[in-house]
């Protein structure tokens, strides 16, 4: 079900959000390791977001699926002492807690995602019921990769078609794990779609979407699934968004990082403070030049998510005076 919502006010709710409570964000797709050739750290692009978003005091409700093995009691233990709602977390008897091994290369980081994972199979009746259990959920955000098995994919699908609220797609396209028809249906139910300069390149041919300008193939897009904001990510050289007119808002790029230990999560963490500006109300440019520090932080660390919680302080106070 995909709402209409004005760019410039809060996300639309199933009713009011307890008096002194943000509202709840859904979060629905993977979560898995992502294995260094030093370590293994917590990943996966809606997991990631969604602790962030529990750092910044929202309410994130995760809906995944773990294996019954050492690597999901170890996620479900972190979940809960972060004080996150594990009430969207299902347990497969059969299939591995997902996993994927991190490469890192001159030009960055290769993902090796391992097939048949837990998350491939996210039981939909489940899946909705807990997402229908949420209070006031302002936002459902979701990506393509959790898409790849037909049975999440339905999952997905049922639960969209029963919460009222504005749609974020992070398109997160990774090689081989999409195809036309996932991406079509993702795009079709978005409200908000946050994507990189490159993918949005992919996503202008796959779709034939225009030529020249970045900005003219995002409007087409925008045009061609009747979505309300259109956020693309471009490193270094910062951000944009088109809003539902075709407004343009830039985020020129802000302190570049010290040194880069290395990119992975940066998308997510832009996500995250993304959703963070909406659900604040900041305006359209705050918010992207936010998330657009906010990520060029991370890319500081190893790994998506920083354990110190001071990490997160420092920007709140910087974003609160």
């Amino acid at each position: 079900m995909k709402l209409t919502t004005s760019p410039r006010q809060p996300a639309a709710h199933q009713g009011p959000a307890p008096e002194g409570q943000s509202p709840a964000v859904i979060l629905f797709g993977e979560i898995l390791a992502d294995v260094f050739p030093d370590r293994a750290v917590l990943g996966g692009a809606p997991f990631n977001v969604a602790r962030h978003l529990a750092a910044f005091g929202l309410r994130p409700l995760m809906i995944s699926r773990l294996g019954d093995d050492a690597l999901g009691t170890r996620i479900l233990a972190g979940m809960k002492e972060r004080g996150m709602d594990v009430s969207g977390i299902q347990i497969d008897d059969n299939l591995p807690t997902g996993q994927v091994r991190v490469h890192l290369e001159d030009a960055g980081h290769r993902f090796e995602i391992l097939p048949r994972q837990a998350y491939d199979f996210i039981d939909p009746a489940d899946a909705t019921a807990a997402a229908m259990a949420a209070e006031a959920p302002g936002l459902v955000y979701f990506g393509t990769l959790s898409q790849r098995h037909h049975v999440t994919r339905q999952a997905l699908s049922e639960m969209l078609q029963n919460i009222k609220a504005p749609q974020f797609l992070d398109i997160n396209l990774r090689e081989p794990w999409f195809d036309e028809d996932t991406v079509r249906f993702s795009l079709q139910s978005a409200d908000i779609v946050k994507l990189s300069d490159e993918e949005l390149r992919t996503l202008a041919d796959m779709f034939k979407a225009g030529e020249g300008l970045a900005q003219a193939q995002g409007a087409e897009l925008k045009r061609m699934f009747d979505i309300d904001r259109l956020i693309v990510t471009c490193g270094k050289y910062g951000a944009w968004q088109l809003d539902r007119d075709n407004e343009l808002f830039i985020a020129s790029p802000g302190k570049e990082p010290s040194r880069i230990v290395d990119t992975v999560g940066a998308g997510d963490a832009f996500s995250a403070v993304c959703i963070l500006g909406m659900l604040s109300c900041w305006p359209e440019t705050t918010a992207l030049k936010r998330a657009d520090d906010f990520a060029s932080a991370i890319c500081e660390i190893r790994g998506a998510v920083p354990e110190d919680s001071e990490f997160y302080q420092n920007f709140t106070k910087e974003w609160t005076r």
